[in-house]
């Protein structure tokens, strides 16, 4: 078992968090759900959507979210709160999203909650989640 650094900046790390998932809803804004979706997830990533489905890595999650994609949807979130492991390599946050899609009569549906994401910091030093 690897042993954790003897002293990190857990602020300077939450900052990096908070960049990450920012960057993330970025990516979605800009390139699409399915994109981003995939883009952030770690190899090992899973998500948990209704019914209690849960996809597993990359390629299922982005293909998962194809579907949506063509919905366009705007989709707004930003962590309330995060806390970083005493190593520095894994994170937690949570927070409100939004969600929109524009149905085919133009009509805007809208949906609100709560997320709930794991980070992991990945060998090259970038976030990816492993649960969202």
């Amino acid at each position: 078992m690897a042993s954790c650094k003897p002293t990190i900046d857990k602020e300077k790390v939450k900052e990096e968090v908070f960049n990450a998932e920012k960057a993330f809803e970025k990516m979605v804004a800009d390139k699409g759900v399915a994109e981003a979706f995939s883009f952030f997830a770690a190899d090992e990533a899973v998500i948990k959507r209704g019914e209690d489905l849960l996809i597993k890595g990359p390629e299922n999650i982005k293909n998962f979210y194809l579907k949506t994609d063509s919905m366009k949807p705007e989709v707004y979130w930003t962590p309330d709160f995060i806390e970083v492991s005493d190593c520095g390599n894994m994170a937690y946050t949570y927070g409100k999203y939004i969600w929109k899609i524009k149905d085919p009569d133009g009509q805007v549906n809208e949906s609100k909650g709560i997320f709930h994401t794991v980070w992991k910091r990945q060998k090259d030093g970038n976030w990816k989640y492993v649960w969202d």
